[in-house]
């Protein structure tokens, strides 16, 4: 049987799995996704860096850090920043009904937002939403094959409606990078950073059917590529991040499909 059809027999399977399971409370721990936003010139971020360093450890959620350029008035202007990162921290405030911004800032699963120094509460948090129904319950895989990355989406239990449409969105990140400032709130302080993002592309959309996405695998080849998250995102307004549904995660280490859910047996 070739790879790709065995690739693709593979994730309708994990969803089937996922769709099964997550009828019975506990039975699944859906991976969740965290994204950071953070500065290098920000005197309070240096704790939720660290912090987004363990989950990325952990290997138990998509963890992102998205570095923002507002602070480099600050006198430190961040080594990692981009207006886009900005731009989508200030499209999740629209999405949460708010006005403003500020770092450092934790987004669960596209869903809500709390302090991103505080670890115990995003691990709780993300926790308590697999149990609300608020986890990622939607199987996505990625494989990178050749010149190709191969993506599948799964389909949305109990069958696709209008609701279930969302993005298939590609988000690329850098590997660990260390810097030292030298100027600005965090003077003198050597940091490594950990999945910095550096783009975010929509590669797709999904239906709430199954679906496949493919990708050159030159996007791994670059000299500052750590890897790409894909997410499955649900818009507001059209061009508003909401919920994340489903998620994985390639990076040049990665040389088997990831689905971004466990079961337990």
């Amino acid at each position: 049987m070739p790879d790709r059809l065995l690739f693709r027999l593979a994730i309708l399977g994990s969803a089937l799995l996922l769709g099964a399971a997550s009828s019975r409370a506990g039975e699944t721990a859906p991976l969740g996704v965290v994204e950071l936003f953070t500065s290098q010139g920000c005197a309070s971020c240096p704790p939720a860096d660290a912090a987004l360093r363990k989950l990325v450890e952990s290997g138990k959620v998509i963890a992102l850090g998205y570095h923002i350029d507002y602070w480099n008035f600050r006198g430190w202007a961040d080594t990692l920043a981009t207006k886009e990162n900005t731009a989508r921290q200030y499209a999740y405030s629209r999405s949460f009904g708010k006005n403003g911004v500020y770092t450092p800032q934790a987004v669960l699963n596209g869903r809500e937002h709390m302090n991103g120094g505080d670890l115990a509460g995003i691990n709780r948090r993300l926790d308590e939403m697999q149990q609300d129904r608020e986890g990622l319950d939607l199987a996505v895989a990625a494989i990178r094959r050749g010149d190709e990355i191969d993506i599948e989406v799964g389909a949305q239990a109990g069958g696709a409606t209008a609701a279930t449409k969302a993005n298939v969105v590609a988000v690329y990140f850098a590997p660990q990078k260390v810097v030292t400032m030298h100027r600005g709130e965090n003077n003198g302080r050597t940091i490594s950073y950990m999945n910095a993002v550096r783009d975010v592309q929509t590669i797709g959309m999904w239906d709430g059917t199954h679906a496949s996405f493919v990708l050159p695998a030159t996007v791994l080849k670059e000299e500052d590529s750590g890897g790409v998250a894909i997410l499955v995102q649900q818009m507001k307004d059209g061009d508003t991040p909401g919920p994340i549904l489903g998620a994985t995660v390639l990076t040049n280490a990665t040389t088997q499909p990831s689905d971004m859910v466990q079961v337990k047996r």
